[in-house]
């Protein structure tokens, strides 16, 4: 194998192989797919339902994920609190004061040891935790990330955008599943920028070594190199292009939803105000026909109806 073959092979192992089962690999070598968009154009065929498999959330995956969720606190529960309790009880059934003494003083001390484990039991876990949920969201990511696993990458959405799904979730559904949709095609193409990124740097450090060596078979590897370094660029310049229409979309949806919601909520502002303004001149009406009432009961009545209204 030459170094050329050698090199691609490791590229198309860092590169296109963990984005191969949404299309990106047509993108990388025809630079005509679609590369954001590819991963919903998936196949019937065996192959493709057995790659669809693997970034697909199991239901061992989501008993994990809930046991790492409340795990923490139940430890936390368990080492600090029921050492503690014994030590109490028998604290208060203790006849002898030196022993209620000694249980007192050991309840307290198995309470502060018992935090202390609990406490380092919490840190492990949360640990623990963010690692295995970074694995899996590598695992969702390796097939291309779909709307419904937009869910597990909230971590890596922005202050911004969580708020603006949260809002447009209560208001629009139907505009929640496109910015979903778009999410998506955002923290694709994000993953896609830093991974090329990481190869860009490592195919950098390999030329630069390459061009120390000074050898007929180093100016082959260096031509390979520079290959694998011009079509990183590619593929990074491609996602920056993908990844700069995601967010014109994904402001494009935000001002869809927000001009909605303002022309609901104006709608009915403006229905209140005419109805206030409907409401005044009857008022005025019902203020003039009771004034004109009590002057003509005054006439029948012989009083001096200009008097009785100026007094």
């Amino acid at each position: 194998m030459n170094h050329r073959s050698f090199s691609l092979v490791v590229l198309n192992a860092a590169i296109i192989q963990p984005y191969y089962r949404n299309g990106f690999a047509a993108f990388w070598c025809t630079g005509e797919a679609d590369l954001l968009h590819a991963k919903i154009h998936r196949t019937g065929s065996g192959d493709s339902c057995m790659n669809q498999a693997i970034g697909r959330v199991s239901a061992k995956d989501l008993a994990m994920a809930r046991t790492l969720k409340f795990a923490p606190w139940l430890v936390l529960l368990v080492t600090s609190l029921p050492v503690p309790v014994i030590f109490l009880v028998l604290f208060f059934v203790a006849t002898a004061t030196e022993s209620a003494a000694i249980f007192l003083l050991l309840a307290g001390l198995s309470l502060g040891l018992g935090l202390f484990l609990g406490l380092l039991a919490v840190v492990l876990l949360a640990l623990y935790r963010r690692r295995w949920l970074a694995q899996l969201r590598d695992r969702l990511a390796s097939d291309g990330i779909t709307a419904s696993e937009v869910v597990w990458f909230r971590s890596e959405l922005t202050s911004a955008e969580r708020a603006s799904l949260s809002e447009i979730e209560q208001t629009n559904p139907l505009l929640a599943d496109a910015y979903l949709e778009t999410l998506a095609s955002r923290l694709t193409a994000s993953r896609i920028i830093s991974k090329s990124r990481r190869e860009l740097l490592k195919v950098e450090r390999r030329l630069s070594r390459a061009r120390m060596l000074n050898t007929p078979e180093s100016l082959s590897l260096q031509k390979d190199l520079e290959s694998d370094h011009e079509r990183l660029s590619i593929l990074k310049q491609r996602a920056t292009d993908h990844l700069a229409n995601a967010k014109t979309r994904l402001q494009t949806i935000e001002a869809t939803a927000s001009r909605n919601l303002n022309q609901a909520e104006t709608d009915v502002m403006m229905q209140r105000l005419g109805s206030a303004q409907d409401q005044l001149p009857l008022v005025l009406e019902m203020a003039h026909m009771e004034q004109q009432a009590l002057i003509e009961a005054k006439t029948e009545l012989g009083e001096d109806p200009i008097a009785t209204t100026h007094e």
